[in-house]
This record gives structure tokens, sequence and C-alpha cells, in this order.
């Protein structure tokens, strides 16, 4: 008896075995990934999701598409992802949208016990850019037309709560002018509506309009970072004409829902940062404007709660803080 119950003991061990190595695998068989981007196609995060699941495929062998679930200003795709599985098979791509909400106003989850932080994935400059139709050529002259006409003047944004619209607020509080805000469900239908002219003023991403810049089709006035960019080296910032505590930029950040087990964020990440080192998908994502970077769960989670503590600071200041 001791032979068959030595045998059952070892069919029990490689049993458990081949269950524990299955709870393991991921992604699980036949079961896609869900990347969640909560604005609608075609603007920078969308074109870094869809990379990404590109790569993603070809790695994993599995299925991984992109689901853009735009608007609420990126809070109802946010809020699809908080309340997804924790299994590592359905994942947000927003940008730094997820920390100025989280500062701003009440939100239908809790923007840290929600998610777990996987990697920073770039950032992406903005650019105070104006229509053709504009008679201003620079900052000082932009200022004073919008001052002479005071509600005169739209702008675009992203939606409520982007960069594009923080960017354009904390301007209006520090020069004192008077613009009208117009949301748009992402920065492709934002762009759309600037390049035909429906609104006069973006303060864009600069992988966005950096073509139309080039191009003539657009009039760049300066740039919202602490420094020129050495692309653009003769476009000034908002900090050297007279604003010198003006610097914004966004970010693009990945996440899992909250309980995600550690070894599936470990697989997620390794593979991520290895996507970010590749030569062709840094120069992909450099010639749109933007800056690779690949940060490791820890630090971006670090990055998360000091830009929820400074866009709060902000938006306070500037007005557009909401009871929470």
């Amino acid at each position: 008896m001791r032979a068959p119950t030595r045998f059952a003991a070892a069919l029990i061990i490689a049993a458990a075995s081949a269950t524990a190595a299955s709870a393991q695998t991921y992604p699980s068989p036949g079961k896609p990934v869900e990347i969640v981007v909560p604005f609608v196609a075609g603007g920078t995060t969308d074109n870094m999701a869809r990379l990404l699941a590109q790569r993603f495929t070809e790695a994993w062998s599995a299925t991984v598409i992109v689901n853009n679930r735009a608007g609420g200003g990126s809070i109802i795709g946010t809020a699809a992802v908080a309340k997804a599985p924790p299994d590592g098979h359905t994942l947000l791509i927003t940008t730094v949208a997820f920390a100025i909400n989280a500062g701003m106003q009440k939100l239908p989850y809790d923007p840290i016990k929600d998610f777990v932080p996987i990697s920073e994935l770039s950032t992406t400059p903005l650019m105070l850019t104006v229509h053709p139709s504009v008679p201003a050529t620079n900052l000082k002259e932009f200022i004073a037309l919008t001052k002479a006409n005071p509600g005169k003047w739209d702008y675009a944004s992203a939606g409520a709560g982007t960069s594009t619209h923080l960017a354009a607020e904390m301007f209006k509080w520090m020069a004192g002018v008077d613009l009208v805000h117009v949301p748009f469900k992402g920065n492709a239908e934002a762009m759309n509506a600037f390049l035909g002219g429906h609104v006069k003023v973006y303060f864009a991403q600069v992988a966005s309009v950096l073509q139309h810049v080039k191009a003539g089709t657009l009039r760049p006035i300066a740039v919202t970072t602490a420094k020129r960019l050495p692309y653009l080296p003769d476009v000034p910032t908002i900090a050297e004409q007279g604003f010198p505590e003006y610097e914004i930029s966004s970010w693009q950040g990945m996440w899992a829902p909250g309980g995600t087990p550690k070894y599936i964020i470990d697989k997620i990440y390794a593979e991520t940062d290895r996507i970010l080192k590749s030569p062709d998908v840094r120069e992909r994502i450099e010639r749109d404007g933007s800056d690779p970077v690949g940060t490791t769960p820890s630090e971006f989670a670090e990055r998360v709660k000091v830009d929820i503590d400074k866009w709060a600071k902000v938006t306070k200041a500037a007005g557009l803080q909401t009871a929470n």
C-alpha cells in the first residue's frame, strides 16, 4: 500500500503545482487584455496606448485591445477601471488629469486605494498656441488683446480637469485675463475645433500641434515648461515673459485596479520598461513631441501623490475646486 500511497501523494503535489502555476499565468489564455483610455481616439494618450497594446500583443501572444471611454474630463473611463476585476486584464492609461481631478472634485473612486500604479510612461510639454486669425504674435500682445476684450476669446481643452484646462486656468489666474473655457471630449476633438477656427486659443500638448506650428498653420506664443524646448528654441517660455512661477507639463501613466496581484504588476511593468527602452519606440515617442520615461511602480506612486497635492493647491487658488 505504501507505493500507491506515495503515488497518490505525488499526484496531489503535481496537481497543486499545476494549479499554482496556472494561477501565476498572465495574461490568462484566451482572455483579452483591455487598455482603457478615458479620451476619444486620436490623441497623444490614445497613441501611446495603441503603441503599447501592439507591443504587448507581440510579447505575450495575447489579444490586447484599446477601449476609448471618453467623458467627464476622463472620470468616466477611469471609474470603469476602478470597478474592474483586479486580474490585470483591465488597465488604465491616462494623463496628469488623474492627479488634477483627485485634488479638484469629489470622485466616484479613490485614486489611491482603487488603483495600483504601474509606470509613468512619458511627459509632454504644453504650448500656448493661437489660431492665425488672432492678432497677437507674442505673450505681451496676447495679454493686451484679451484684457481689451474680456470674455471675447475662448480656449479649447481636452476636457475639464485635464492639463490643457489647468494650464489655461493657471495662466488666467496669474495674468488676470478673462478667457472662456470650451471643453471637448479629448485632444482630438479639441484640435479639430481649433484647426477649424471654432475656438481661437489652445494650451495644447506640443505633440499635438508641433507639425502645425512648423507648417505655419498655427501660431506659437509660449511654451509652459521652465526652459525652452530644444526643438523649438525660438519659442519663449511663459516664465521668462513675466511669470517666473508658471510651469506645467502633462504626463501619461498606467494603472491597474486596486488589489491586482504583485506578480501581475511586476510582469506588466517589466514589459513596459523593456518597450520604452527600445530605440525605435523612443524615437517614435520623441518624434511626436513627448519624452519617454518608464518609472517603477513605487516611483510612479510617489509622483502621483505629489501631483495630487500640487494640483489641489492650484485649483483651490484658481477657484476651481469643488466640494469634496
